[in-house]
C-alpha cells in the first residue's frame, strides 16, 4: 500500500520539476534571453571545428579541470 503512495510522490515530483525547469529555462519567467553562442548552430559548429583540430601532445599529469579544459598542452605548428 506504501507503494503506491511512493511511486506516486516521485512521479510527481519529477512532473513539478519538469515543469519549474520548462517556465525558468525556456519561458524565461525572471526575464534574460539566450546567449547568441548558445543559440547559433554555425557559430558551435565552428567553434568544435577550431578545437578539435588543435594538435594534442601527452605531457606531465595534470589536474583535470572540465571548465576551463586546459588538461592539454597545444604545440605549435613549426615544433
Amino acid at each position: 500500500m506504501a507503494a503506491k503512495y511512493i511511486i506516486g510522490s516521485v512521479a510527481a515530483s519529477f512532473a513539478v520539476a519538469y515543469v519549474a525547469d520548462k517556465l525558468v529555462a525556456d519561458e524565461k519567467i525572471f526575464g534574460g534571453t539566450t546567449p547568441n553562442t548558445v543559440s547559433n548552430k554555425e557559430w558551435w559548429e565552428e567553434t568544435d571545428k577550431k578545437f578539435q583540430a588543435w594538435p594534442r601532445t601527452a605531457g606531465p599529469p595534470v589536474v583535470m579541470n572540465p571548465i576551463s579544459r586546459q588538461n592539454f598542452i597545444v604545440k605549435s605548428g613549426s615544433e
